[in-house]
């Protein structure tokens, strides 16, 4: 899981802006047990996470889709 935190950790610094580290936040906190549920044996990286949620979409949690949308903007 660590490595899930530090994928989105790397996102916010390559977008550099405060409003992205609070997506990430967002995104860890919200998407932690979607992630471990809907994508376990994905490896951490190029966005493969992120892929993997989208996906899966119809089976995340309300919270989790909601940060995923926050991403977009």
């Amino acid at each position: 899981m660590r490595a899930v935190i530090m994928g989105f950790s790397m996102l916010a610094a390559l977008a550099g802006a405060s409003v992205a580290q609070a997506q990430e936040s967002d995104m860890a906190k919200y998407c932690k047990a979607d992630i471990e549920r809907l994508c376990s044996g994905v490896q951490p990286g190029g966005g493969r996470i992120v892929k993997c949620l989208k996906a899966n979409s119809k089976s995340m949690s309300v919270g989790c889709a909601q940060a995923m949308q926050k991403m977009k903007g």
